[in-house]
């Protein structure tokens, strides 16, 4: 079943580009990885919490600058990045 439904009117399929309004890549901050919002909370801190078990809920209230979004958009971000189709060089 291709495609998404996101409000039950309206389908969107995998290859589109999600909505990412919260994911920054600032070079100054981290050293350019994404993070959230600014904060020096990188996506793939919080994917590996996800990861290692802990929900959306869970990581909000160890670290109460996130809002549940983030934590969504986290996760929405990695999908699409392991999404995209990758050469691999040998």
């Amino acid at each position: 079943m291709p495609g998404l439904v996101l409000d039950g009117s309206r389908r969107r399929s995998y290859d589109e580009t999600p909505m990412l309004d919260r994911i920054r890549i600032d070079p100054q901050v981290c050293g350019g990885k994404p993070t959230i919002r600014g904060l020096r909370f990188t996506v793939d801190f919080i994917l590996k919490l996800l990861g290692d078990g802990y929900g959306a809920p869970d990581i909000v209230r160890e670290y109460p600058e996130l809002q549940l979004e983030d934590v969504y958009q986290a996760a929405k971000y990695g999908a699409w990045l392991a999404s995209e189709k990758t050469t691999l060089l040998a």
